[in-house]
């Protein structure tokens, strides 16, 4: 109900977000985000290889990048189905194909104000270095920048558990090691990752491509293929490794004064596919 309240309030506030040039995190930014990652899963708008339209997520985090790219590379009907990092457990996520049509269980460290059961969404909490599932439990994991936060300090905005405050920058490899034992024959394995110049951070950390190879090591995929896509002052584009590797993050938390491009967040994203 509170979540509900909060959306209505934010989107009757979304006149202001255009006043104010559609600057990130003021009121109304949430439902322009919202907004547009709906028309990008609706549109199926990243399945072409072709760029975006222009300006397109203008002003906006990497979220309008990834969560359209994954939607896209799932099946209509995906079987049992990870969300690793409980990136998916928003309404508007939850009741659109393909993740609608999915038997989806959230892991995340700890429980969340969200929670939608009534929706046959089951929910676990723990470790993803480690969990209890049996091996091939899995047609598909979907991780949505959520590796990067494995291993470092999550006590400081996921969970007040102090044994979540760690400062191991190598914490996502037995991770997505385990994200290869749980996946059935042939499933699917969707990770994204903010992507750029080398960074640790209390809480997170940038990938560069040892790392990304690092992650495609630790699965040992039958197939893999790595997209990147790219933030400028003009938007989101698709890109190479090349290109972006120079790419900083923008982190809110520690830098509230937005950068001249507006970055709201990431300014590269890897988004890696890979298959079991």
């Amino acid at each position: 109900m509170l979540f509900g309240v909060k959306e209505a309030l934010d989107e009757c506030l979304f006149p202001w977000y255009l006043i104010c040039g559609r600057k990130p995190f003021v009121p109304g930014y949430y439902t322009a985000k919202r907004r547009a990652i709906e028309r990008s899963i609706e549109q199926n708008a990243l399945h072409l290889r072709g760029d975006f339209d222009p300006q397109y997520g203008r002003f906006m985090d990497e979220r309008v990048v990834e969560y359209p790219w994954v939607y896209t590379q799932l099946p209509n009907q995906p079987g049992a189905v990870l969300d690793a990092g409980s990136a998916l457990n928003y309404r508007h996520l939850l009741c659109r194909p393909p993740i609608s049509n999915a038997r989806l269980t959230i892991m995340t460290l700890a429980p969340e104000k969200r929670c939608y059961w009534n929706r046959g969404v089951s929910y676990v909490y723990g470790d993803l270095r480690a969990t209890n599932f049996q091996d091939a439990a899995f047609n598909a994991i979907v991780s949505i920048s959520t590796i990067e936060h494995i291993g470092l300090d999550n006590t400081l905005l996921y969970t007040g558990d102090v044994t979540k405050k760690e400062s191991n920058s190598g914490g996502y490899e037995p991770a997505v090691r385990e994200f290869r034992r749980l996946l059935a024959p042939g499933g699917l394995c969707l990770i994204t990752v903010p992507f750029g110049r080398r960074a640790v951070r209390d809480w997170f950390q940038v990938f560069d491509q040892e790392m990304v190879d690092r992650v495609l090591a630790a699965f040992n995929p039958t197939v893999a293929t790595v997209e990147y896509f790219g933030y400028g002052p003009q938007g989101w584009h698709r890109a190479t490794a090349e290109v972006v590797r120079d790419a900083e993050f923008f982190d809110v938390q520690t830098t509230p004064k937005l950068d001249a491009d507006w970055a709201a967040g990431a300014r590269a994203v890897a988004c890696i596919r890979m298959q079991a």
